[in-house]
């Protein structure tokens, strides 16, 4: 079993003291300390990959428009099912204005868990796309899917972490959600949630690889990108929601 933090780890994760703290609402870190490089370099490789993949989406509906034979087949398969119908269940209806790279720091901030999790939250992401060769990571489901399998992460690591009422507060969404979404990963994974430490260093020797491979990008990412304001007590939900409900749009308005 792999353990939240180590004296070997790999190079791409900083040392960090990730015992929660006991109070019933998360802080983060007055000291703000210096990101780990795995959310760097992770943040980098699923916007890539989210890019590519909305690019597909996108000039699949187009090809699938013009080409009217096909048009009672694009009436029963609605637009998100192109994402992989294995993953409908992290779809959004729409893609939230927060970026992956923030939404990760955020998650890493305020609910102080180690940054293993991102790795192993990272393998589970991997398996569902293998499991499900048909499913994509989109922009409609990454967040859902990045928040759900850090804290399953989290759970299995961490000798103390957030239960899900705080991962959900943190991430946008709502406690009932994030619950659900918990037992659709498991279900998808068939709870396969178990990192060997030999899997878990080829992860990390991958992401070292591209971290290298693309170093100018990467250092172009962390330059220009703005960090959002850190207040001393984590936002309400409804700051950075991601949820889809009708009512909670309106209600945002």
């Amino acid at each position: 079993m792999l353990s939240g933090s180590s004296a070997n780890s790999p190079q791409i994760l900083h040392h960090h003291n990730h015992i929660s703290r006991p109070e019933p609402e998360p802080e983060p870190s007055q000291d703000e300390p210096t990101l780990p490089r795995v959310l760097t370099i992770l943040s980098h490789v699923l916007e890539k990959l989210v890019a590519r993949n909305d690019q597909l989406v996108q000039l699949g509906s187009q090809n699938q428009s013009e080409n009217q034979s096909q048009q009672k087949w694009i009436n029963e398969t609605a637009s998100y099912q192109l994402a992989g119908k294995s993953l409908k269940g992290f779809d959004g209806v729409r893609a939230p204005s927060i970026s992956i790279g923030k939404y990760m720091e955020r998650i890493y901030k305020y609910t102080n868990c180690s940054p293993s999790c991102f790795v192993v939250g990272y393998v589970y992401i991997d398996r569902l796309v293998h499991k499900y060769p048909d499913s994509l990571v989109v922009s409609l489901n990454v967040h859902r899917l990045l928040v759900t399998c850090v804290m399953v992460a989290s759970k299995m690591l961490d000798d103390v972490h957030y239960n899900n009422a705080i991962y959900a507060r943190v991430g946008g969404v709502t406690n009932a959600e994030l619950n659900r979404l918990e037992l659709e990963l498991l279900f998808l994974l068939d709870f396969g949630v178990t990192v060997s430490s030999q899997v878990f260093e080829i992860y990390c020797q991958h992401l070292e690889k591209e971290m290298l491979r693309n170093e100018a990008a990467i250092d172009y990412y962390n330059n220009n990108m703005a960090r959002p304001a850190i207040t001393n007590s984590t936002p309400d939900a409804t700051e950075i929601s991601i949820e889809d409900h009708a009512q909670s749009s309106s209600s945002h308005e």
